[in-house]
């Protein structure tokens, strides 16, 4: 099967008299629209939000951490790069002909059409995230289930597949043509049929909605769900309100559209095993957080790139094709995953300062790994206590060891403490609910700071960066 073949078929799931009306809204792909998608490919994938979308996270943890703005854009990113695989492209035309835009009297009812439609997008995908926000509490217990990762994954490697064109991911014959159906004449007919526009458009907003719903979950912010949601839907939603508002004519879709698809095949790869290395961390055991490590990897992702991990087809010619696109998928996976796995990685700890002639050397951060052990250490040597509980699937934890507790100052001035990690990823061992209820932790990330003498002094349940720990362990002792 060719490449255009492979894209007519990915609209033949709609009635064929609307694809017909859908011929003739195509002009052709110029090098500038080129350069546009291929500068908003590399943007995303550049961009640490959309690889971190399964982790926090999956489908944008560090959207989150650097503000609500950067999260915000990369949910614009990912939709609008969601409306260019081929099964949301081709239906673009097709559905401004449902809602009656091209038959509108003016502009103006062109653009309130439209803009109908896109608000129903955007109720749809906004509620569901919300949903999500408001039953982000049974994330986090359930995200703890190696089970449940592992089955989590297995569904970003099966959306993987789909995208390379293993199989073909669509809704029913019936149910596209009912859904074709819905709608009508008039604003309303317009929103109802943005509505249920997401369910046709599921086999290409998957990839990355998944990832935002996992990460959404575990950050349990309504109003960033709704922001998120929001966005995502007008990035989804921008074509079809350009193309009923002002009739502009759509390039041509070609092959461009298939690398659109590899590169989210490439995305969900990497998210599959991020999310297996909380399970299986020997997957991760090869990154280091050095600059030198990284620069290596990018440039290695640049090189399976260019040998056609997304460019190429499998169509393109025989086998030598099939084994540089396989070999550049490869090499691009893989070294994007040990990058994007050492960014999680604490920064290498500073060299203990010499000791002075006469001095003892300066004590640093050090963490002990057994609740009791360090408790009756704390007590037996009258030193205040530093109790961490962390996960693998927290991110907020894994920034905490990033940033914070990996700071020369910090650890230098938490030196005296006892500190000890508790690893809550296994909720289900009574071990550590029994911790846990100990010390009263009712979601990570959780740090407790105890002074000598026992009483609790501080209590994080977020992320703090260095300034703020530091002054929270000023006059402990």
């Amino acid at each position: 099967m060719t490449a255009s073949t492979r894209l007519q078929g990915s609209a033949g799931a709609a009635p064929a008299g609307l694809q017909r009306a859908a011929r003739g809204a195509r002009g052709t792909l110029g090098a500038s629209d080129r350069a546009l998608v291929a500068l908003i490919a590399l943007a995303v994938l550049a961009s640490p939000g959309l690889a971190l979308a399964a982790d926090e996270p999956d489908l944008f943890t560090r959207g989150l951490q650097a503000g609500p703005l950067f999260a915000g854009l990369a949910a614009l990113a990912g939709g609008l790069l969601t409306c260019l695989t081929p099964c949301v492209y081709p239906m673009i035309a097709i559905t401004v002909s449902i809602f009656g835009a091209r038959e509108a009297k003016s502009r103006r009812e062109a653009m309130l059409l439209s803009t109908s439609f896109v608000l129903g997008i955007v109720v749809l995908f906004t509620a569901m995230l919300v949903i999500a926000a408001l039953t982000g509490s049974l994330f986090g217990s359930v995200l703890a289930n190696r089970w449940v990762i592992v089955g989590i994954a297995m569904v970003f490697i099966a959306l993987s597949l789909s995208m390379f064109g293993a199989f073909d991911m669509t809704l029913p014959d019936t149910l596209m043509q009912r859904l074709s159906q819905v709608g009508g004449i008039g604003y309303g007919g317009a929103f109802l049929l943005g509505l249920v526009s997401g369910l046709v458009a599921a086999p290409c907003t998957g990839p990355v909605l998944t990832g935002i719903i996992l990460w959404i979950g575990k950050t349990q912010s309504i109003g960033l769900g709704a922001l998120v949601g929001a966005t995502f839907s007008i990035g989804l939603g921008l074509p079809f309100w350009l193309v009923g508002t002002f009739a502009v004519a759509l390039p041509k879709g070609g092959k461009w559209m298939l690398g659109v698809k590899s590169f989210f095949g490439i995305v969900m790869l990497i998210v599959a095993l991020y999310f297996l290395k909380t399970t299986f961390p020997a997957l991760s055991s090869l990154a280091r957080p050095t600059p030198q490590f990284m620069a290596v990897m990018a440039g290695l992702v640049a090189l399976g790139l260019a040998l056609g991990a997304v460019h190429l087809s499998w169509d393109d010619g025989g086998l030598g094709v099939k084994v540089r696109k396989g070999l550049g998928i490869a090499l691009t996976v893989a070294c994007g995953f040990l990058l994007v796995a050492s960014l999680d990685l604490p920064r290498l700890a500073s060299p203990v300062p010499a000791a002075v002639a006469g001095e003892a050397a300066p004590r640093q951060l050090t963490w002990l790994h057994e609740e009791p052990v360090a408790v009756a250490k704390a007590k037996a040597e009258k030193r205040p206590l530093l109790v961490d509980f962390t996960a693998e699937w927290c991110g907020a934890c894994k920034q905490l060891d990033k940033d914070t507790f990996s700071d020369p100052r910090v650890m230098a001035k938490a030196g005296h403490f006892v500190a000890v990690k508790v690893d809550a990823t296994d909720d289900e061992d009574p071990q550590v609910d029994a911790v846990k209820g100990k010390y009263r932790v009712v979601g990570l990330p959780t740090v407790v700071i105890y002074d000598s003498t026992g009483a609790e002094r501080k209590r994080f349940n977020d992320f703090v960066g260095p300034d703020v720990f530091l002054a929270a362990l000023e006059g402990i002792e």
